[in-house]
């Protein structure tokens, strides 16, 4: 493992008790930094902190991240408790299932844009005033693929990460003079608990799109997640990194 320097620094991971999210707790906390875990599943929370903490100082905040006043209100927090925030991970993402997109319901497709779109943008919101006062940060949002390329049958997911793809370029412009540095990662699907909201169909047709044939690790998200997160990083913002096995072509 490439040895990634991230002592002092504190990270927010939302949709940390869990995938990707789960994994780049552990790189951050090898890495040397201390990790706040956000996520909707209080018990999930709980169990993930008790095995992180074994690697370092790990707290958690049950957020709604739809909600601003609970984003606003854990931000806080987890200033209070690690005395500031360096880095923020928006890894927490829902697929909201798969159909035709004048099948799906309406209120799913609301919801997979609240939670993969507007919970970045309130979390950011929320944590550039720290970043800002550090002097220092950055910020890595989890897309997919799927938003370069619009996915058939998941037109809500694939719209909600091309929309982050674009918070991305967009406010990394904004901050590229603040040293706080803002990107993202478009993976391929990997095999985690998300897979459980497709029907195989869809799966099947993720995994024929992929040219190495075989989903990515989750570990290796959180590598490239780790080092985005890093002074080795300096002089990328408002740039898209792929990690999709040979899928993207741009």
């Amino acid at each position: 493992m490439t040895n990634i320097d991230l002592k002092g620094r504190v990270a927010i991971i939302t949709g940390g008790a869990r995938g990707i999210g789960y994994a780049t707790a552990q790189r951050m906390l090898a890495s040397g930094a201390e990790v706040s875990l956000w996520d909707i599943d209080a018990a999930r929370l709980a169990e993930a902190a008790a095995e992180l903490g074994k690697l370092g100082k790990v707290s958690t905040e049950t957020v709604e991240l739809t909600d601003e006043a609970s984003v606003t209100a854990a931000a806080a927090s987890v200033a209070a408790k690690h005395g500031k925030i360096d880095i923020l991970v928006n890894n927490a993402g829902i697929t909201g299932g798969n159909g035709k997109t004048w099948e799906l319901a309406t209120d799913v497709w609301r919801r997979v844009i609240d939670v993969n779109l507007v919970g970045p943008f309130l979390t950011s919101k929320a944590v550039v005033p720290h970043l800002l006062a550090n002097g220092w940060g950055r910020i890595v949002n989890v897309a997919s693929i799927a938003g370069k390329e619009g996915n058939p049958n998941a037109s809500h997911y694939s719209a909600s990460k091309a929309g982050l793809i674009g918070l991305t370029k967009s406010l990394g412009k904004e901050l590229a003079q603040s040293n706080v540095l803002v990107n993202c990662i478009t993976p391929a699907a990997a095999r985690t608990e998300i897979f459980n909201q497709m029907s195989q169909e869809h799966i099947d047709f993720m995994l024929s799109k992929i040219p190495m044939g075989r989903f990515l690790e989750v570990d290796e998200a959180a590598s490239l997640i780790a080092w985005l997160s890093s002074e080795d990083c300096a002089f990328s913002t408002g740039a898209v990194f792929d990690i999709s096995g040979g899928r993207a072509v741009y």
